[in-house]
């Protein structure tokens, strides 16, 4: 639950810097990505925790599914601003993103120390 509390403390913050920066335009993708940078790392952390104790192959296979997760993750925030950049302007949506994602990934090592 670490990280779901912090995911949402970060997605607050890295929203509240996006409407400073941006206004308006800023909240949708600093909300709606940093949710998606949450939701990955929940299942990417619950993924490593069942297969931390197991063989290297699974372990490392939770690694790969978690990195794979991420690449979706990119491929979601890139479709959303194909399709409505008005909504998700590039650099808000890729800092959204980001800004929440890179700081979970931190944690997430540190968990398995």
């Amino acid at each position: 639950m670490k990280t779901l509390g912090l995911g949402a403390g970060l997605t607050g913050l890295v929203t509240l810097i996006l409407v400073m920066a941006w206004g308006k335009a800023g909240l949708v993708p600093g909300i709606m990505t940093g949710a998606l940078a949450t939701l990955i790392q929940l299942v990417a952390v619950r993924r490593l925790r069942r297969s931390y104790r197991a063989s290297n192959a699974e372990f490392f296979g939770a690694v790969g599914a978690g990195m794979a997760l991420r690449m979706v993750g990119v491929g979601v925030m890139l479709a959303a601003m194909v399709l409505d950049r008005g909504l998700f302007p590039p650099l808000p949506t890729a800092l959204g993103f980001l800004g929440v994602l890179i700081p979970l990934l931190f944690l997430e090592v540190r968990q398995f120390q």
